[in-house]
């Protein structure tokens, strides 16, 4: 049985695993951000009669444009900081575990 390889932070493999996983978030992040993008000019093609509902004064597509659009953007950005952020802490702590536990042997 092969030892584990040696995990170092400035190695290409931790490297490329972070970016690995990093690329998975943004690329959910700017899916979700489509989404939103795309679906709204969709639901006023498929669905006018509910667009053009009101709702606190505004349209249903001017209160989602208009009002709701910008802090649903600022979610999508506070989401991927988050989960960036916790993606690099767990694989440092990796790399820490695996160094306590070589330091041991």
């Amino acid at each position: 049985m092969q030892p584990a390889p040696k995990l170092d932070i400035h190695s290409e493999a931790f490297l490329r695993r972070l970016m690995s996983r990093q690329l998975r978030l943004s690329v959910a992040c700017a899916a979700t951000f489509l989404i939103a993008l795309l679906g709204l000019p969709l639901l006023n093609y498929f669905s006018p009669e509910l667009m053009a509902a009101r709702a606190f004064g505004f349209t249903l597509t001017w209160l989602i444009l208009g009002v709701l659009f910008f802090p649903f953007v600022w979610v999508i950005a506070w989401v991927f900081i988050k989960r960036s952020i916790a993606l690099e802490d767990a694989e440092v702590k990796e790399v820490l575990a695996a160094a306590a536990k070589e330091a041991r042997e």
